[in-house]
């Protein structure tokens, strides 16, 4: 059990009366998986071990009992794939459950000089992100369960690393079995070798989730709905252009936190004919999405999310 256990979702968080608009919180089930494993491992909690090694002072080992019995937290956090392209449904939003990775940091003692931490996997994928995420506050954890459950197998049980603000492929490390703290001069991580950028927090990113592309539309009121996510800045506003037509401001539901996606709609009286309807959204730090499109290679999709609709 967390020793701060979060209140349960407010129904303020999400437009749950929006047929086609995603659920606040992503079951379990249908949580996007992406990772290297051609099998899911299996690793037997009786002979799990977390080793903690490189530029430290007091090296150490926990088995999962260790870990369960430290204190733990929860946190709602939204992860996103670094290959999602705009409009992509490799995003996902959960309640995590783990050790906050500054206290384990704290009781190995963090060596000077080392500024890239390393989550290393049972099937020797690596992952590599600054030491610096770990410690500024967002809560980076070892995460052990996902929406009140134990961590499902293909999401990387018994214990993975969770890190607010970053794409998976530089903190998400599943099926964890040693963190290494060294730095990014001494060691490049599995997909920085494969032309990746080395360094990955996310972008701000917006999504429509209905209507759907291309779909056929009746005259008349229609919700325009989705989902903006920029993790550990927040979302401030979204805004919806019809056309070539001003960009008109949608309303947002209630911001969980700064870590989690936020639920946007728009009422848009819906005329005979195509139309193009695009979306953006400004974080919290005043920043606005750039409208130009950029592949996710090296370091994650950008541009406006647009789709074309047909009204009868």
């Amino acid at each position: 059990q967390p020793s701060r256990p979060l209140d349960p979702i407010p129904g303020d968080v999400s437009f749950a009366e929006i047929d086609g608009l995603s659920s606040f919180m992503t079951p379990n089930a249908d949580f996007y998986r992406i990772d290297t494993a051609l099998v899911v491992p299996q690793v037997p909690i009786d002979t799990f071990e977390l080793g903690f090694t490189g530029m430290i002072d007091n090296p150490m080992t926990l088995s999962y009992e260790d870990l369960i019995d430290r204190p733990l937290i929860e946190s709602d956090i939204t992860l996103t794939c670094v290959s999602n392209e705009v409009g992509g449904q490799l995003v996902g939003n959960a309640r995590w459950l783990g050790v906050p990775l500054a206290d384990l940091l704290a009781e190995v003692g963090v060596q000077s000089g080392s500024d890239q931490l390393v989550g290393r996997s049972v099937d020797g994928y690596t992952a590599g992100f600054p030491v610096a995420a770990a410690l500024d506050g967002r809560d980076a954890m070892v995460a052990i369960g996902m929406n009140g459950e134990p961590l499902p197998l293909e999401h990387g049980f018994p214990a993975r690393l969770v890190v607010p603000g970053l794409y998976g492929y530089v903190s998400a490390t599943k099926w964890l079995k040693e963190i290494e703290l060294t730095t990014f001069a001494d060691f490049d991580h599995y997909w920085e070798r494969r032309g990746w950028a080395q360094e990955a927090p996310i972008k701000t990113q917006s999504r429509i989730d209905t209507p759907a592309a291309l779909s056929n539309l009746e005259a008349g009121t229609v919700a325009i709905a989705g989902v903006a996510w920029a993790q550990t800045r927040g979302v401030t506003k979204v805004e919806v252009r019809i056309d070539d037509g001003d960009w008109q401001e949608a309303d947002l539901a209630e911001a969980l936190n700064d870590t989690t996606w936020r639920q946007w709609k728009l009422a848009w009286d819906a005329t005979p004919g195509r139309h193009d309807i695009a979306v953006r959204a400004t974080d919290g730090t005043g920043v606005t999405q750039p409208e130009e499109r950029t592949r996710p290679i090296p370091n994650g999709a950008a541009g406006w999310h647009s789709l074309v609709v047909f009204v009868a």
